[in-house]
């Protein structure tokens, strides 16, 4: 060890300066030295740096480690042919029977999976893959659990194509959209008529005006003039467009879901309105009336979930989560990454 020529040093320019040569053993503990802080160092007369001075000197540096750069996700498509029916051909992907029921409620107005959905009807699933899963395989594919979920699929039926794609928002909430960012799932309207008023509300029991006797009221009547428009509330498909006794001239949809809607005491129907029919949410499906038990001009209207008639005044509706800000953005980069594979 070359022997010192002075004992004291001061920071300079971020490094401790020392006049005197030092071994480069030193470089990295000086190196760490601020500008105003002194160090100093005398030597043993064996020449050896003090204990203290020597272990800091000695330890070698930490080494830097680069932060790891995120990897994109990696996905893989499963192709499935129909022969059955749609959640036959899910099911064979290990799509859970929750989620099936999520992509057709998505495709209610656009696509009857019934009806439009023919033996060899070709489905393409986009799954994003899991963390260290080996690459899939036409032998061995990919998907194997029921919890599958994917994050895209393009449904053909020879005629028409639609696409869905999965997003999360940024409140942590996943649905289903179409490529534009419309939400794909279909609403509900809370009122199918322009009324004046609630004549009666909704009640587990109450007299009767016309009967005399105490019955629920399984409905809101809303009061509105002879030949008011009736809309639908949400698309569906009539299950009944006739005469019940008591509701008079009646109409009865059967929503998406669970959702199940009535329509009572019209005037009459729209033209060429039949059972079977597909309806969109807002058209005109008759008028408004007094017919069946009715004591004045009036809709009756219910509401039903689950066969189970509910307040539509204040009964859960399905509401449209539009994409605003940054998960519009979002969404459309992971559009643009995903179409292309289906």
């Amino acid at each position: 060890m070359p022997k010192l020529v002075s004992t004291t040093s001061s920071g300079v320019a971020g490094k401790a300066f020392i006049v005197a040569a030092l071994s480069t053993a030193c470089t990295a503990w000086l190196s760490h030295q601020m500008p105003s802080q002194s160090v100093d160092v005398s030597l043993h007369a064996s020449d050896d740096l003090p204990e203290q001075l020597a272990r800091r000197a000695l330890a070698p540096a930490a080494a830097s480690v680069p932060a790891p750069v995120p990897s994109a996700p990696a996905y893989h498509v499963e192709t499935v042919r129909v022969t059955h029916s749609f959640s036959e051909a899910a099911d064979q992907l290990g799509i859970d029977a929750a989620t099936t029921a999520k992509l057709a409620h998505a495709l209610e107005g656009r696509l009857d999976l019934r009806r439009d959905l023919r033996p060899g009807s070709e489905v393409r699933f986009v799954f994003r893959d899991k963390p260290g899963a080996a690459p899939a395989t036409s032998a061995a594919p990919a998907v194997s659990d029921a919890s599958a979920t994917p994050v895209a699929m393009r449904i053909s039926t020879g005629k028409e194509s639609h696409d869905l794609f999965l997003f999360s928002k940024l409140d942590g909430k996943a649905f289903y959209y179409s490529a534009d960012g419309t939400p794909a799932a279909p609403t509900f309207l809370r009122y199918p008529v322009n009324f004046t008023r609630v004549s009666s509300e909704f009640s587990p029991l109450r007299l009767d005006p016309v009967t005399h006797r105490w019955a629920a009221h399984e409905g809101v009547d809303l009061a509105a003039p002879i030949g008011t428009p009736v809309r639908a509330t949400a698309q569906g498909t009539v299950t009944f467009a006739g005469w019940e006794i008591g509701y008079g001239r009646v109409i009865k949809i059967q929503n998406f879901g669970d959702y199940s809607t009535t329509f009572a005491h019209l005037s009459r129907f729209a033209k060429s309105l039949h059972a079977g029919q597909q309806v969109k949410q807002g058209q005109v499906i008759g008028y408004v009336g007094k017919t069946g038990w009715a004591t004045g001009p009036h809709l009756h209207y219910e509401v039903h979930v689950d066969n189970v008639a509910q307040d539509p005044l204040s009964v859960d509706l399905p509401v449209r989560t539009v994409l605003e800000g940054d998960d519009r953005q979002h969404f459309a980069q992971q559009v643009q990454q995903i179409a292309p594979m289906l």
